[in-house]
């Protein structure tokens, strides 16, 4: 019986292994994806993909089934992948919808946050500052995600970081664009401000108004960068 149990860890190891390099290189495409290192419209290259992100055909094509399940890639029939144009039509919903679920999320966790989560908010925001003075996007727009997912789990309401989780895989392509708009970055360091200090007063009201007008106004910025950029954007 020991050398049995031995042996079926064993024949396991090959699929756990497999899973773990489909979900590492769907994660790198999706930063890809998100930065705009793959553009819009732009067909996938197998090989070169594979190449780059150290894997091989098989664990990048189950990447792409979890970037298409996100709408970041289109897989066409005998045709390569693409990487889906972003859809303008449907940006308001959706930045609506998750200014309401983070408005929420924002007044729940004023009053359930412990110290500790306020704490290490405020080492966020402090260190997101530090990237904006730096002028270092990236590193900027890691932090301010990680903030506001920070708040809807301080929320402590399980239905609801779900459902949060569910609209920010689709909408981190357009709020990494959004930044580009003009003066966007600078407000939006405030408005992170603005938002932590409530939750540190302990005024939900104050900190959900803020949350989903910091929200919304993102949505706005983003279709302002489109009506003024050129790349192929259709509506879906």
């Amino acid at each position: 019986m020991q050398q049995k149990s031995e042996q079926n860890p064993g024949r396991k190891s090959p699929k756990l292994k497999r899973m773990g390099l489909h979900e590492r290189a769907a994660a790198r495409m999706r930063t890809m994806i998100i930065r705009g290192e793959l553009p819009p419209g732009s067909q996938t290259q197998e090989t070169r993909l594979s190449k780059e992100l150290g894997v091989s055909r098989t664990p990048l094509r189950e990447a792409m089934k979890v970037l298409a399940a996100e709408g970041l890639i289109e897989l066409r029939p005998n045709r390569s992948p693409r990487i889906a144009d972003i859809a303008i039509d449907g940006i308001s919903e959706l930045f609506e919808a998750l200014a309401g679920i983070e408005r929420l999320a924002a007044e729940l966790a004023a009053v359930r946050a412990t110290g500790r989560d306020l704490a290490r908010l405020r080492t966020l925001q402090t260190r997101m500052e530090g990237h904006h003075r730096n002028g270092k996007l990236d590193e900027y727009f890691a932090i301010n995600g990680e903030i506001h997912n920070s708040i809807v789990r301080m929320a402590r309401n399980t239905p609801l970081r779900e459902a949060h989780e569910t609209l920010i895989s689709r909408a981190e392509r357009a709020r990494y664009l959004a930044l580009g708009a003009n003066m966007r970055w600078s407000n939006s360091v405030d408005e992170h401000a603005g938002i932590l200090a409530a939750l540190e007063a302990r005024d939900g009201e104050a900190a959900g108004r803020l949350l989903g007008a910091h929200v919304r106004q993102t949505g706005i910025a983003l279709l302002e960068v489109l009506a003024s950029s050129k790349p192929k954007l259709t509506a879906a």
